[in-house]
């Protein structure tokens, strides 16, 4: 391949990211491309972990931009305002791992199309997976409509090392819950479970005479009851225990991201989340957004529509810009040959209330600064009719029975709608600015929109 002259810059943003920077930045100067045309740079957001010095120590070559407090993702602007000199710019999350010949692919499709305003590579998760079928009887049933719950998961390590909170449900699950005792999950009668196997555990497939992983999985049963654990009956007593057993001798990968889509109710989700990887996202197609985790970005179309949200502080900054961006006639395209792998949520804690907070938050503001005026009130006033409804269930509903009421979620839900509530003016001014200046129709975005 023949290279145009010019430096891609790539950004790594830190916040006490300890070893997971060091390793982004080791797999980073790796990169099948130019020395003296690649420039890493790493923004740093106050960290108090010594992560700076030992990049400093590890990769001389790595130029840190550093900050005395965290103002969360949008930092990244510190490093995307000054692209004169600069072909194409990308951002990789500091817990996200590039493969060697992952930059190559990006550049040859921005090349190709001066309409792109972005590459979406393949993310990949972090870990490679196991999956265990898990069967069981009903132990508990929630009635007409309701669900009809086997276990409680509660933990899991495999070789001794702990993979819980990366192990997902891939079907008959019914999500993470918290309660005094930590973090769990309901499983039905008959449900896959995907057990993330640690970088120090060999894959089976590879080496026949090697040991499997062992896996330790944790559990609640409400009463005593047998278990299949893929076809092997395990006998499971009441009360809490750990079923140990073999991992099995194939392993998968799951797909991350391969580019973002949008709901029509403002959601953004990741394109393909959760998917075993067969090759069925390999075709290079045309997305409505791409995540701030892993692309590569025109400095052009960065000038033309701007940068990163600061009020935003987490989440849903790369979807705005996204949608920023389709309203001045931009285009993303993935790059399924560059792959990438992530360690999803490993900042912020999936599910934590950091995340609660900013993702509901910031969702409203997105659509008020970009979506049909409709849209964003629709969805203002649905936000406060199921907040009522979760007050209602959890608040109101126990105290009339002399219960504790539950709080967190309607507590969460409010903080979130009065941080909306407090940055509303300044999003509606900036809302004014943005539609004078849009391209593209309401309606010629509509069709991206997915309905659930």
């Amino acid at each position: 391949m023949t290279m145009t002259p010019g430096i891609v810059r790539v950004v790594v943003l830190n916040f006490n990211g300890g070893d997971d920077t060091l390793r982004c930045f080791d797999h980073l100067v790796a990169t099948e491309w130019p020395e003296e045309q690649l420039q890493l740079i790493c923004v740093d957001n106050g960290s108090t972990d010594g992560s700076v010095e030992r990049l400093r120590a590890a990769h001389p070559q790595v130029e840190v931009r550093a900050q005395a407090r965290n103002t969360g993702f949008p930092a990244n602007n510190l490093a995307l305002g000054d692209l004169e000199q600069v072909r194409y710019v990308a951002l990789i999350n500091n817990d996200a791992f590039v493969e060697p010949d992952w930059l190559a692919p990006l550049v040859a499709t921005l090349d190709e199309d001066p309409g792109l305003g972005a590459a979406c590579p393949k993310l990949l998760l972090a870990s490679r997976f196991a999956e265990v079928r898990v069967q069981g009887p009903v132990l508990v049933s929630e009635g007409s409509g309701g669900r009809d719950l086997s276990i409680l998961l509660r933990g899991c390590a495999v070789d001794g090392v702990d993979v819980w909170r990366d192990l997902h449900v891939a079907s008959g699950g019914w999500g993470r819950e918290a309660s005094t005792l930590g973090t769990f999950e309901w499983i039905g009668p008959d449900s896959v479970i995907r057990i993330p196997l640690p970088s120090t555990s060999a894959e089976p497939a590879d080496d026949p005479s090697a040991n499997p992983p062992m896996v330790a999985l944790r559990i609640d049963a409400t009463e005593a009851c047998e278990l299949s654990i893929d076809g092997r009956p395990t006998a499971v007593r009441p009360g809490a225990s750990t079923l140990v057993f073999p991992a099995p001798a194939s392993s998968v990968d799951v797909v991350n991201n391969v580019g973002s889509i949008v709901f029509e109710d403002g959601c953004g989700a990741d394109r393909g989340w959760l998917e075993r990887d067969l090759g069925q996202l390999d075709e290079s197609v045309e997305v409505f957004a791409w995540c701030g985790g892993a692309v590569l970005l025109r400095p052009a179309y960065l000038a033309d529509v701007g940068l990163f949200d600061e009020s935003f502080f987490l989440y849903y900054e790369d979807t705005d810009l996204s949608w920023r961006g389709q309203a001045r006639g931009w285009r993303y395209r993935t790059v399924p040959s560059s792959v990438i792998r992530h360690v999803h949520a490993a900042s912020s804690g999936e599910g934590s209330e950091v995340f609660a907070f900013h993702v509901e938050r910031n969702r409203l503001l997105m659509l008020v600064k970009n979506a049909p005026a409709r849209t964003a009130v629709r969805q203002a006033l649905l936000h406060l009719r199921a907040t009522a409804s979760y007050a209602l269930r959890d608040v109101i509903r126990p105290m009339l029975h002399a219960h504790r009421p539950r709080i967190t979620i309607v507590r969460r839900r409010l903080r979130s709608y009065l941080g909306f509530l407090a940055l509303l003016p300044a999003t509606l001014a900036e809302r004014r600015v943005l539609r004078s200046r849009r391209l593209v129709a309401d309606r010629r975005l509509e069709p991206w929109f997915v309905r659930r």
